[in-house]
């Protein structure tokens, strides 16, 4: 069976456009002043994921991209924005002077990246409904539970260290707002 890029399928055209959906997320994670609606966009950017992870025929991928990132990180982010008394917000703060310059370089980067890709794997077709061994539940569980046990207890201790910390901030802060009071 022969492919061309001039006769698309329907998974592929919805792939690029979910691909869209988090290019312009993305965009606006890093450009909007508010960083509660940042968060909000990471949502949109992390869910868009799981999608694509669901259109390559990687269902696991997809929930644990679900659960651990657009559900876990995200709540754990919007917790320690409201423990440590972030400004919630548009600030002036957040308004960086090398936005623009910023904006430029992650497009560059991600022209790269995408140009990398496209010539790396041009002449390679996918099926998604094919059995591939790397997606499985029994090959993922392998590689985190042999080969990455290490860094992703290490990382489970650092996102703890985050959240008492901002716990511990927080207390500092009020305590010594309820002294002067």
């Amino acid at each position: 069976m022969t492919h061309s890029y001039l006769s698309p399928t329907g998974v592929e055209i919805a792939f690029v456009l979910v691909g869209l959906v988090i290019l312009g997320s993305g965009l606006l994670v890093v450009t909007i002043k508010n960083l509660v609606y940042a968060a909000l966009w990471l949502v949109v950017c992390m869910g868009s994921v799981a999608v694509e992870y669901l259109l390559l025929g990687a269902e696991l991928l997809a929930w644990v991209q679900v659960l651990i990132y657009a559900g876990a990180v995200i709540v754990l982010f919007l917790f320690g924005l409201m423990l440590t008394k972030a400004p919630i917000g548009p600030t002036e703060e957040l308004n960086v002077r090398n936005r623009w310059p910023a904006l430029l370089v992650g497009l560059g980067a991600a022209g790269t990246l995408v140009t990398v890709v496209v010539q790396a794997y041009q002449h390679t077709w996918f099926d998604p409904r094919s059995s591939v061994s790397l997606g499985t539940g029994r090959s993922l569980g392998t590689q985190v539970f042999q080969y990455w046990v290490l860094p992703f207890e290490v990382l489970s201790v650092l996102l703890l260290a985050a959240l008492v910390g901002a716990i511990v901030l927080s207390r500092r802060q009020r305590d010594s707002e309820e002294a002067e009071a």
